[in-house]
């Protein structure tokens, strides 16, 4: 009897202790914790999320200053999840802080800036969009004038009464998105506005020079001398006004070159008289010895108003187009009868201009290459005309070469055998061939747009010395005027 009750003891203690025990598992409570990770990592286990949050912020007091931000954020790539779990092995937030600093910056709240021009992408940090939007038009400012921009904004323009410039419109071209994010530390965050207008209008090209100024010196010589453009001498020497502004011996002037990350657009309605110079008529007399000239007919100049829509980007003329043309007063050309009717082959007298229009909208410059944005040397001079105008033989000579180039387009150089060379471009067609004998005013081919270019106009060159790409040095073709 004494064994049958120690065993049922035995089993009443087993079967309370499985009870009591089972009964304590099923009642205990999981923890609440939260698991932190980077880049999907696991990193540690914490008790509090916003004691690591605010430990990152108040660690960031030297940030927060010099970025002038009130916060400092995680890093980008860092979550931090709430877990319920039974495992209680956790880490202080000054530990798993410890890892973080270590692994990744920190972040501050601000917006990327993207800027597309073609496939070129520039990617900015900023921490204020108004200060983004301040520093864009001190930009615009910079092309279009102070006082320009002022009255564009205002509509206190004046108006054109007779001849002038009015500014129709002003925009940036290139595409641009922005948004919110959290930025890295690392990155080049701007938070000035004049270091930002800054890197808008000179990029990293931020080398300046002095230079003096020499006897003969013109703003586009010293310029063109120092593969700047005029507009880049014009903004880094602010107390000139024009291309045209005179400069004196020993003068000194800045020297820089601006690559801007925005294109500022300015079309304006420009009304101005223009000069169109008479050209000199030979006529040729079989009876006459050579030598034996006569002037039959005095030249005068005449004078027309045209109304035209110009466009700028970045300073720099790219184009106009001519809207209305007012003859003032018409042009008589001179009219030379020379002895013996033939056509030599070496150029003399007076040179012909190549064109009926007379107005040149771009000079010899260094600059952007308006189709390419590629900055380089433009060695001749353009003179805005009508697709299909003639254009003519500069002076007697032998077509050196009547061809296609992918920046000329169509194309036609004569050699006048004078020790000059003369270049046609972006022809819609040209009418001669190579060897073939031209006259001085002979049409040698039509206005046109092929090639590199952004509107109809004659690209034309002079050379001395040898053939364009083959030794020839360029010189200003309105020299031979």
């Amino acid at each position: 009897m004494k064994k049958y009750g120690i065993g049922l003891l035995i089993i009443l203690i087993c079967l309370s202790t499985f009870v009591l025990g089972f009964h304590k598992k099923d009642h205990r409570e999981p923890n609440l914790f939260y698991q932190v990770y980077l880049d999907d990592t696991l990193i540690g286990t914490i008790r509090s999320k916003d004691q690591l949050l605010n430990m990152i912020d108040k660690q960031g007091e030297y940030i927060k200053r010099k970025y002038k931000v009130s916060k400092v954020l995680a890093p980008n790539g860092l979550e931090i999840k709430k877990v319920n779990t039974y495992h209680d092995k956790i880490e202080s937030s000054a530990t798993i802080y410890d890892k973080i600093q270590k692994k990744r910056p920190f972040t501050i709240p601000g917006y990327q800036l993207t800027l597309k021009d073609g496939d070129k992408v520039t990617k900015l940090y900023v921490t204020d969009k108004k200060m983004v939007k301040r520093a864009m038009e001190n930009v615009v400012k910079t092309f279009v004038g102070e006082d320009d921009y002022r009255n564009y904004m205002n509509e206190t323009q004046p108006k054109i009464t007779t001849t002038g410039t009015q500014i129709e419109n002003i925009y940036i071209q290139t595409y641009m998105t922005m948004k919110e994010m959290n930025i890295s530390v690392t990155n080049q965050i701007y938070t000035d506005e004049t270091e930002f207008s800054k890197y808008l209008l000179y990029g990293d090209a931020t080398k300046e020079t002095q230079y003096t100024i020499g006897v003969g010196d013109t703003i586009e010589k010293v310029a063109y001398s120092n593969k700047i453009s005029p507009e880049e001498f014009l903004i880094y020497n602010p107390q000139f006004t024009s291309r045209t502004n005179l400069l004196f011996p020993g003068q000194l002037v800045r020297i820089g070159m601006i690559d801007p990350k925005i294109k500022v657009v300015v079309e304006s309605k420009v009304v101005r008289d223009v000069v169109t110079n008479y050209k000199t008529e030979e006529r040729y007399d079989e009876t006459k010895l050579v030598g034996d000239d006569k002037v039959i007919q005095k030249g005068e100049n005449g004078l027309v108003r045209l109304t035209q829509k110009v466009y700028n980007v970045n300073g720099s003329n790219i184009g106009a187009e001519t809207q209305n043309s007012e003859e003032l007063k018409p042009t008589i050309n001179a009219i030379i009868v020379r002895g013996e009717k033939e056509i030599p082959t070496v150029g003399s007298g007076i040179w012909y201009w190549p064109t009926n229009s007379y107005y040149v909208i771009r000079g010899m410059e260094y600059g952007a290459n308006p189709v390419t944005g590629i900055r380089e040397a433009h060695t001749g001079i353009d003179i805005t005309d009508a697709c299909g105008q003639p254009i003519y033989a500069a002076n007697n000579g032998v077509v050196h070469t009547a061809s296609y180039r992918y920046d000329n387009g169509i194309y036609v150089t004569i050699n006048h055998n004078n020790g000059y060379y003369t270049l046609y471009a972006h022809m819609s067609r040209s009418i001669v061939s190579r060897g073939q004998t031209v006259a001085k005013g002979q049409v040698i081919g039509y206005v046109g747009a092929t090639g590199y270019a952004t509107g109809c106009h004659l690209h034309f060159e002079a050379l001395s010395g040898g053939a364009p790409y083959q030794g020839g040095s360029f010189f200003d073709a309105r020299a031979l005027y």
